[in-house]
This record gives C-alpha cells, structure tokens and sequence, in this order.
C-alpha cells in the first residue's frame, strides 16, 4: 500500500469523529475507532471494506512500519509486536502492531496535537505544586488508556515555562513534542535511541539532566536507578500500572526482594513524593473525565511506608482525612464530580471504591437538591398492625 493510500484511510477514520482516541484494524472485522471507550465500526464511502482480511493488516502494518525503522521489524518476529509513534501531517499517533493467530494487527492512538492544561483535563491545582519539585520521585498511576502520558507532558511543559532545566524523557515511543521555552529537552525512544529503561536510565544520569521522565517502571533493575536518581538531586517522573495510591506502593515493594524489603522501604520513604491514580469516567452527555487521588508525602504517609498498613490505619484513610495537604481519595473525586453535574449517580457507584460511603455522600447532595433518595413510597406504620394479629387478621 502507498503510504498516500494509507494517508487517505487513516484521515477518513480521524474524521469520523473529532473525540476519537483509538483507530484498530483487526482481521475479520471491519475499519474500528474507539470513541469515548466504546469500539465502533466504520465503513467508509471512498474505500468500502467490510471485512478486513489478513493481506490487508498486513500491508497496513508493513506501511506502517516501512515509513519509521525497518528494524520494528526485527522486534515484530522476535516478540510478537513493536511500538511505536508516526506522524500524519499535523497529527501524531502511537502505533503498536501485534501478532493474532498468525496475522497483523494495529491499534493507532490518536495523540493530542498539542499539551492540554489543567482545566482542559480537569485535574485538581495541586499538579502545579508538583510541577514546583526540584528532586525526588513522581509516580502516575492508571490503566492503560488512562491518560497517564498526558498528565506527565502536562507536568513537563509547567516545568518548561516556569524555569530553567535539562529534561530527558525516555518514552515507548515519544508521544508529545515538546517545544523548548525555558528549558530544554532531549527526548529519547525505546529501541531507535536506547534499547531498555534501564539502559536509557543510567545512561542519562551522565547527561547532566534536572528531570528525567521514565516512561514506565517496568522490572527490578530500572526502579534501582530510579530511586538511586531520586535519591541523588534528580527530579523522577514515571508511571506504574496500578488502580489506586496505595496499591502503586505494594507494587514498588513487590518488584525489589522480600530480604531487602526494611531498606527498600525506607529508601521510598525517604525518595516519593507524590502518586497521582488516574480513571476515566463516562462524562455526562458524552465524552470522558477523569477521576484522580493523590497522594503526597507527610509524616502520617512517611510512617505508613516504613512499618506498613493495618486494619486500623490504611493508605485511603491518610488520603480521606488529609485534604489540607492537597489530598484526596477517588471517591472524594467522584464526589465532587457527580456534585458539579459531570457524572451521573449510575457512574459514581460503579467506579467508587467504597460504595457504602459514596452513597450516603451522594444521598446528602440529594437531599440538598431537593431529590429523592429512594424510590420506596407510600408507606406508612401500622398503628393496629398488634390487635390485627391477635384477631388473627
């Protein structure tokens, strides 16, 4: 396929719709884009394939691929996929290409073309502090498709008009271009300018870098030079894979040896300084928002590191009850969500982590409002309810 046929297909698909995230070709089943979470089938006029067959994914991917580094390739047949990102005049996508029962598949994320801000993505101020760090380690946590990459570009361009710093960012792949204002940047891809986390890693402690933004910790070995860079004067940025603040730390616990456990913790201790957990919630009259908790280090989370949870004190209760230090649970966000009229009840209750406690917050703001709380009517006591019984009524 030439690469202006492919041009062409891949403009019809973004036009579909202009909140589309996702573009997926998968054999047997027709043109898809993901809109709002949702996987939606296309047909297009100009080039009307209901079903896509395996000649089709394949010459797609190998367009793909052929208009990067032929050396995916290598990366394709030894593991069975390869990222990576590609531009299309004034868009930019990430690209992953996988192996299925034999053939190609691609799935295109569509990336913003440019870094939103705070209240475009609607996450609390407290980024802001964050972006104010000199030193120390920032964890963004979510499942894939969360937004994580957005929030660390939007952290990164706060740093860039606010002061003077070397950033290298080591990404899989690079996703967001960043323009040089106040500081400047070296942006580095996995498998075109390193060939691991962990290698890129140490290598940028040699680059004289202020902050370094790691895509994502995956093992053992690039958390080791994470903290060590952490610990060290450097600004650390990455992402873990985690649902909630708490769980990102037993996470970073679980990737070191149980033998080394006391000195990893107190390393943490000593080197987080913030988890921001992200979820995308359905939006009320389409589209998405995002949920977040964050979680900031004081003395109270500090202790909870070193020595543990227990049932009487937990990561969530810090969180609940430290909304002067810029917390707050996913449940608080939910909250404040649904009260601003951005989700509705249905949503809050089914993302909530603590259902109980969401549902008497969300009846308080019922009542407020002058709704209902249940749709039980009509009742009423049963004065005589003892006298009937006794007459046997």
């Amino acid at each position: 396929m030439r690469k202006q046929e492919l041009d062409f297909i891949l403009k019809n698909l973004v036009n579909y719709h202009p909140e589309i995230s996702d573009i997926v070709f998968t054999v047997g089943k027709p043109f898809q884009v993901i809109l709002w979470g949702e996987l939606k089938p296309v047909i297009l006029k100009t080039c009307p394939i209901e079903v896509l067959m395996p000649f089709h994914t394949e010459t797609i991917a190998l367009s793909l691929i052929s208009n990067v580094q032929t050396k995916l390739l290598d990366n394709y047949f030894n593991n069975g996929y390869c990222d990576f990102s590609c531009s299309l005049e004034n868009l930019r996508f990430r690209v992953n290409i996988f192996s299925q029962r034999g053939n190609f598949s691609i799935v295109m994320r569509k990336l913003p073309e440019r870094i939103p801000t705070v209240e475009e993505l609607h996450l609390p101020k407290i980024i802001y502090d964050i972006a104010q760090e000199k030193f120390g380690l920032v964890l963004v946590t979510g499942p894939t498709g969360s937004g994580k990459s957005t929030t660390l570009a939007l952290i990164l361009d706060l740093i860039n008009e606010s002061r003077a710093c070397h950033i290298i960012t080591l990404e899989d792949p690079v996703e967001f271009i960043h323009i040089h204002k106040k500081s400047t940047f070296n942006q580095r891809e996995l498998g075109v300018d390193f060939f691991s986390f962990a290698d890129g890693l140490r290598a940028s402690l040699r680059q004289a870098p202020n902050v370094i933004l790691v895509g994502e910790i995956r093992d053992r070995e690039t958390l080791e030079i994470a903290l060590m860079a952490a610990e060290t004067g450097h600004l650390v940025l990455s992402t873990l894979h985690t649902t909630d603040a708490g769980q990102a730390i037993h996470r970073v616990l679980s990737m070191l040896p149980q033998s080394e456990e006391p000195f990893t913790r107190l390393r943490l201790a000593e080197s987080l300084k913030w988890v921001v957990s992200q979820r995308l919630l359905p939006k009320m009259g389409g589209g998405r928002i995002v949920a977040t908790e964050v979680m900031r280090k004081n003395l109270r989370i500090r202790e909870l590191i070193l020595n543990g949870e227990t049932p009487e004190k937990t990561f969530y209760d810090v969180i609940e009850t430290s909304g002067a230090f810029g917390m707050h649970t996913f449940d608080q966000s939910i909250i404040n969500l649904y009260n601003e009229g951005l989700i509705t009840e249905e949503v809050a209750m089914a993302y909530a982590s603590s259902k109980t406690n969401v549902r008497q917050e969300l009846d308080k703001i019922k009542i407020q409002r002058g709704e209902k709380t249940t749709d039980l009517e009509g009742l009423s006591i049963d004065v005589d309810y003892e006298k009937k019984i006794k007459r046997g009524i």
